[in-house]
């Protein structure tokens, strides 16, 4: 059963978001506005040693008031495609410049009021090239080995869908428990 729409209208914008009123109506014939948030598209990777040891960083995130540990990620920018901007987010936020990126999984978390798709990359290996540009993103950044990342996920230590998917699909791939 497909829902029709019958137009969009902005009710809020910037640069990072935009809120938006869809004039939708479902299969029963029902017709209302619904919110939908329209967010910019989102490019994670999980960079994995010779180790079996992931790229995590421990961050705060001031609208929840908590701290975990994530995959670096952030937003794609005009004109990057997303394996590029994951490299970026990498490099700034960690200092470690990334193997090639390959594809690891494509996620739209919240799609029943969002549109923010999450493309999700997977580097072997990476070299350090110094200290992070992005001084704000966290208060550590640590190579964690991968048999220890379900027990993390478990105590909610972390909690980011974007790490998340990324994190659950590494361990799948690599067969950790």
């Amino acid at each position: 059963m497909q829902w029709k729409t019958h137009g969009e209208r902005q009710i809020y914008t910037n640069p990072w978001v935009n809120l938006c009123l869809v004039d939708v109506e479902q299969p029963d014939g029902r017709r209302w506005e619904h919110h939908v948030v329209r967010l910019r598209h989102l490019a994670v990777a999980a960079v994995v040693n010779h180790r079996r040891e992931v790229l995590m960083m421990w961050r705060h995130r001031f609208i929840t008031d908590s701290w975990a540990w994530e995959l670096p990620m952030g937003l794609i920018e005009e004109g990057e495609t997303p394996e590029e901007a994951a490299a970026r987010e990498v490099e700034e936020e960690t200092g470690w410049r990334p193997g090639a990126m390959k594809q690891l999984i494509y996620a739209e978390p919240a799609n029943g009021i969002t549109d923010s798709q999450h493309y999700v990359f997977r580097a072997d290996g990476a070299t350090h090239i110094g200290p992070p540009t992005e001084k704000n993103e966290s208060d550590r950044i640590e190579w964690v080995p991968l048999d220890q990342v379900r027990g993390m996920i478990d105590r909610r230590e972390v909690v980011s869908s974007g790490s998340l998917v990324g994190l659950l699909y590494l361990l799948m791939e690599e067969g950790v428990r």
